[in-house]
């Protein structure tokens, strides 16, 4: 990279934090291995690295998502991670992504939109919460690449820059009884990566782990308080699951699970892991 190229690329980063732009996107064509092409729409926010679909990655969501079943993917963002599950899933199957923000939505409908005949995907522009109601959406940075989900227009709490639209709020397991209701059967994986909401998303779905038992890929982020990490494995106990941390959960690089048999076995405070749960 030039010394003029890296300045650029860093004025641009500076200027998407500070002052909001509506960043388009290019789609990108990755040949797999078994000569498969798959594409993806890469969102140009400078904030944003590129994604690159691997055949490891494939891989990896075809272990636990059997062609023609049905997966949700809760904070889908631009669809990273949904457009793999849905190739796993494959052309009669069906992945549902989920996410409240209306800028990277755009570019999850871009993504639901390609790769006809090889993968279904349906995105919602909704937050998962436990009654239905409305919500705000801030950043700590004006361009929306990340943030969270507040109640009160003057919270801070996830950074100074809000949507005035507000956002709003469904509950899980009513809206897929009322939606989604023939797919159930089908449930084989449920991605929750909600900003430190994760707990409260997994307890609205106590009647769809009870009933279907989908496997389970949720985030621990660093800030979560130790009660908050004793509470999610309580929960996924109560439903018999097995738990591993897998830990970046980068599905293109070789990790090496750690089972989680005790509380104390949970992600530790201060550091952002995964776990998957069965």
């Amino acid at each position: 990279m030039s010394v003029f190229t890296y300045f650029k690329n860093s004025f641009a980063r500076k200027k998407a934090r500070r002052k909001f732009n509506s960043y388009g996107f290019r789609v990108d064509k990755f040949q797999l291995s078994n000569n498969e092409t798959v594409e993806f729409a890469n969102w140009l926010n400078p904030l944003v690295k590129p994604k690159t679909v691997t055949q490891k990655e494939i891989d990896f969501f075809r272990k636990y998502i059997p062609t023609g079943s049905f997966a949700i993917d809760i904070g889908a963002n631009i669809g990273d991670v949904t457009v793999p599950m849905a190739i796993a899933a494959g052309s009669t199957g069906l992945v549902l992504g989920f996410d409240p923000n209306p800028h990277v939505f755009k570019i999850l409908q871009a993504n639901a939109a390609l790769n006809i005949g090889k993968a279904k995907i349906i995105p919602h522009q909704f937050a998962i919460t436990e009654v239905e109601k409305e919500f705000y959406f801030a950043s700590s940075e004006a361009s929306m690449s990340n943030g969270g989900l507040i109640e009160d227009i003057n919270d801070n709490s996830h950074g100074k820059f809000k949507l005035k639209e507000p956002i709003k709020g469904v509950n899980l397991p009513n809206y897929l009884n009322d939606h989604y209701a023939e797919w159930l059967p089908k449930l084989s994986l449920i991605k929750i990566d909600a900003e430190g909401l994760d707990y409260f998303i997994l307890k609205t779905l106590e009647p769809v782990l009870e009933k279907y038992r989908p496997i389970i890929i949720m985030e621990i982020l660093e800030n979560l308080s130790t009660q908050i990490r004793n509470d999610i494995f309580s929960l996924l106990k109560k439903y018999h699951y097995n738990i591993l941390n897998i830990g970046d959960f980068e599905t293109n690089v070789h990790f090496d699970p750690k089972p989680v048999n005790t509380k104390e076995d949970m992600p530790v405070k201060g550091l952002t892991e995964n776990i998957i749960a069965f």
